[in-house]
């Protein structure tokens, strides 16, 4: 790209004349009016934009306006600028696969004749994959989807519809809703949705807000569309032509909706699906379940970086990056990014995984001898879509062919495994694998490429029809050959007539402007140049030498020529046929396709486990409503993968009734947010079924994680940090279960200390009395970790870890241990972490003097002399926490009775008089309790 920035100078203008330019303002300016559309105009060797488009061009990727020209004058004249081929790969890159803001469209033709011939948005590729993935393996598979929200006093019900067109499948369902849209935005990362389809009058709507919010969160390119193309009148008939088997299925799923099949049905027509027959009968369908997979929502996936980022230092900062050490081109990356957004809840699943990953972590020779041939698979999925489409040449067909001969290989290894999973491997694998490489699948399609394909000329590039498996090509090539060897004779009589050396002085050329000539250089030419001027004809004389010919060579060269473009016609003809014979094994390719990417990731999951300097061990899995959350010697995978760390591991025992809720404090920088977030990346991965970085793991199921990490500000969506933390929050408590996992980490930090406080308190109050979820709460209130002890007699399930600090009673010097352990820190060290930073040795000393004056340490009274010893924490006063024990139960019957209050059946007189009442009982309640006081 820095290339063509610094080549923009150099760039092709446009060059049009009056006429011209009128005509192409002409056509420029009716077409419709789209702020989301790039468009590009086709000029044989190099591309324009104009209007808008080039001015946003210019700024993007130029940085520089001065590439800008005009094309007419006055009050018609556009800004164009050109753009060179390359240039042009690298945008269509860049809009279509790192922005979620634009669609590309591509217009061919001149004049005021322009006709569009590609359009692609980040859902729909197909159009430019050429350009895309030329070089680059195609490593995700982008989704289109389609929302419906239908508001209702029971809530909102949305109906969704979605299309992957690269494995060309449709997904419908119909679910309720709550205001935040959290079901919406798990349904939108576990499919990878890069495009959602709105009806435009729902803009406008103060209800879908949150809607669009979500999609912005998602990283979801917005299209809208009339309402009235949302309908599902039709869709079973029309599905059915695209749909594999019979319509009866069809016809139930869809009757089952009441929203679904609109938002299905407006996918058709925007995705143009039922305009290209080679899409008829290539398409399944069926239900999205919500609860099918763990559900993650962006948070959750931002918080473990799942997926990787731009701003990744190397490819190990991201979980995909890390577990991806997958051998097949593009297939296997594009089902463990589908894996990691679709962790599995069933326990048998899981294992089977596990079985298998085992079986090749444990079996060295098996597992390596399996990617030595899996790295000479190519993408068959793709291959396989690009004949069906019928765009395929015989490069796509050998390509398949040269997986098809690996696959006795790959199948060959795995009988010769006689492990103790060798059942497993069996049932999974082998009995599928003899079924495709029968005599009516595989070994037909490779007897057809062997007899239809000259694969002789595979080594020089040429994907050529074999003369052999057609008689009037092979006539052809008879007659070529025989004509080939009648100029070479005719090459050899005229070196003797000419008296020169046959290849050294007399050379042979081929080209489209003369065909066959003979060709002296300069230096040769006054030898023979009497008998050139009475017995040939002179073409060219040049530098490199006099081109000439004679009627013998000329009417051999123009039968040569004849015969040359039969035999290309026959050609065409001929792959056109094997293609399309290609094409009937489509559906041997996609289930081949499917077991050995499966075999891909689940070998790259062993290599990593296998890899490891440190141990990666196998989870034990149990059922969400059993077990514990025990993790010994638990490491961050991405993060002891960095070349400059050296990891130290820490143990998690999340146990029911004893420690399932954990406040963790300790100093800033000291470790708490890796250690809680490890946590969640080792769940997610054992429930993908892979290994995890630790000693020893047991696993209660999780069907959801819920992350509120990190602060950042959303100022374009008019979100700041508190206002973000608390609607993450806000979603947790809404959709969290006891079968979830809840990560958060430094809650209540965006506000004052006070409210802060109130709000950390009374959330983890919720989450333990209310959502008994396992949760991992960091924080620097250190006074949430008298939580602990409230419920004196009985346990409470909450338990209270920090990470450890030591320092030097001397020097003053923190150095942090990272270690996790049991007990209550009672100070965050922010002071010694300014000092690390270097701040000015005044402002440190000024800092210490203030926190010295607000600071008010005491023992804990309703904490037994034992918890003191362990805990040694810092604490409000006891009277301040017989006030909190008290004010604390009162504060929650307030917010409950005023939670419950049906504002929406009162007017506004009967509210205000209801929240004066309650509010009057509050304060009366309140005159001496000066924790109430405070709330109030």
């Amino acid at each position: 790209m820095e290339g063509d920035l610094q080549d923009h100078n150099k760039l092709p203008e446009l060059k049009l004349d009056a006429k011209q330019a009128q005509g192409f303002l002409t056509f420029f300016k009716k077409l419709p009016n789209d702020a989301k559309a790039v468009r590009f105009f086709d000029r044989r060797d190099y591309f324009t934009a104009h209007g808008e488009n080039a001015s946003f061009i210019a700024n993007t990727y130029y940085h520089t306006t001065t590439v800008l020209k005009q094309i007419c004058n006055g009050l018609n004249s556009i800004s164009s600028v050109s753009v060179s081929k390359n240039m042009f790969e690298t945008i269509v890159r860049d809009l279509l696969l790192e922005r979620i803001d634009h669609s590309l469209e591509l217009y061919e033709g001149s004049g005021s004749n322009w006709r569009l011939i590609k359009r692609g948005t980040p859902g729909n590729l197909n159009s430019f994959e050429d350009i895309l993935f030329a070089k680059n393996d195609m490593q995700d598979s982008p989704v289109i989807v389609a929302v419906i929200p239908n508001f209702r006093e029971a809530g909102c019900t949305v109906g969704l519809g979605y299309v992957d067109l690269a494995k060309r499948v449709f997904g419908i369902t119909e679910f309720l809703d709550d205001n935040h849209f959290t079901n919406v935005e798990s349904a939108l990362v576990s499919l990878g949705c890069k495009e959602c389809v709105l009806p435009i009058e729902i803009t406008k709507s103060s209800e879908c807000k949150p809607l669009y919010d979500v999609l912005s969160k998602c990283g979801v390119m917005v299209t809208e569309r009339k309402k009235v193309e949302f309908k599902g009148r039709d869709l079973t008939q029309d599905l059915g032509r695209l749909i594999k088997g019979s319509n009866e299925p069809v016809r139930d799923l869809v009757s089952a909706f009441e929203f679904a099949p609109m938002a299905l049905g407006v996918l058709l027509s925007y995705a143009e699906l039922l305009s290209d027959e080679n899409n008829y009968g290539n398409y399944t369908i069926g239900q999205y379940n919500l609860n099918s997979y763990m559900r993650l929502d962006s948070a959750a996936m931002r918080a473990l970086n799942v997926m990787e980022s731009k701003t990744d230092a190397n490819k190990n900062f991201s979980l995909f990056g890390l577990m991806n050490r997958t051998c097949t081109a593009g297939m296997g990356k594009r089902l463990l990014h589908m894996w990691l957004k679709q962790p599995l809840l069933d326990v048998k699943e899981i294992n089977a995984r596990l079985d298998l990953v085992q079986a090749f972590v444990e079996d060295t020779a098996f597992r390596q001898d399996l990617r030595q041939h899996l790295k000479r698979i190519c993408d068959i999925e793709r291959m396989t879509r690009i004949i069906d489409k019928q765009r395929a040449s015989l490069l796509h067909v050998v390509k398949l062919y040269q997986s098809s001969i690996r696959f006795p290989y790959i199948k060959s290894a795995m009988e010769r495994y006689d492990g103790q999973f060798a059942s497993l491997i069996k049932e999974r694998y082998m009995d599928r694998f003899d079924y495709l490489s029968n005599d009516d699948h595989l070994n037909k399609f490779i007897g057809l490429v062997e007899v239809s394909v000259d694969l002789d000329q595979l080594e020089n590039g040429e994907y050529m029809i074999s003369p052999s498996y057609d008689s009037q090509l092979s006539d052809l090539k008879s007659e070529q050959e025989s004509l080939e060897q009648q100029i070479h004779n005719l090459h050899e009589q005229t070196a003797d007539d000419l008296d020169l050396a046959i290849d050294k002085a007399l050379k042979m050329d081929k080209g489209t402007q003369f065909g066959h000539v003979f060709r002296i250089t300069k230096k040769e030419e006054p030898k023979v140049r009497k008998k050139l001027n009475t017995h040939f004809i002179i073409l060219e004389t040049r530098k490199d030498g006099v081109k000439f010919t004679n009627t013998k060579l000329k009417k051999l060269g123009d039968q040569y020529q004849k015969v040359l473009e039969e035999y290309k016609s026959c050609q065409k003809e001929l792959v056109a046929r094997v293609v399309a014979t290609a094409a009937t094994f489509s559906e041997v390719f996609e289930d081949l396709a499917k077991l050995l990417s499966e075999l891909d990731v689940l070998l790259s999951f062993a290599d990593l486990a296998a890899s490891s300097p440190n141990p990666y061990t196998r989870p034990d899995i149990t059922e969400s409503d059993t077990g514990d959350i025990i993790l010994e010697g638990s490491r961050h995978p991405c993060v002891e993968a960095q070349d400059w760390v050296n990891f130290i591991p820490n143990d998690c025992k999340l146990v029911r009734g004893e420690s399932w809720f954990q406040i963790i404090t300790g100093p800033n920088m000291g470790g708490k947010s890796t250690f809680i977030r490890q946590v969640g990346v080792n769940i997610l991965m054992a429930q993908v079924g892979s290994f995890v970085p630790c000693d020893k793991a047991s696993i209660s199921i999780r069907y959801c994680i819920f992350a509120r990490v990190g602060a950042g500000d959303c100022q374009l969506r008019g979100v700041s940090t508190f206002m973000q933390e608390m609607l993450e929050t806000a979603s947790i408590l809404k959709g969290a279960t006891d079968k979830s996992l809840i990560i958060i980490d430094e809650l209540g930090r965006g506000t004052s200390t006070y409210d802060g406080f109130g709000l950390a308190w009374a959330i983890c109050e919720h989450l333990v009395e209310v959502i008994k979820a396992p949760t991992l709460f960091a924080t620097h209130f250190h006074e949430l970790t008298a939580l602990a002890h409230e419920n004196s007699g009985q346990p409470s399930g909450i338990a209270n870890y920090h990470v450890s600090a030591h320092i030097d009673s001397s020097s003053r010097k923190l150095t942090m241990l990272y270690k996790v352990e049991a007990g209550a820190c009672d100070q965050s060290f922010g002071i010694h972490v300014a000092e690390f930073a270097n701040f000015p040795e005044s402002v440190v000393s000024l800092a210490r003097e203030k926190a010295a004056e607000l600071e008010d340490f005491s023992p804990l009274s309703i904490v037994s002399n034992e918890a003191e010893q362990e805990a040694g924490c810092k604490r409000k006063k006891p009277s301040e926490l017989d006030d909190m024990a008290i004010g604390a139960p009162r504060a929650r019957q307030f917010l409950k009775d005023f939670s419950e209050l049906p504002l929406d059946k009162m007017d506004l007189k009967q509210a205000l008089q209801e929240v004066k009442r309650l509010k009057n009982g509050l304060q009366d309640d309140a005159s001496n309790c000066k924790w109430l006081q405070q709330f109030l």
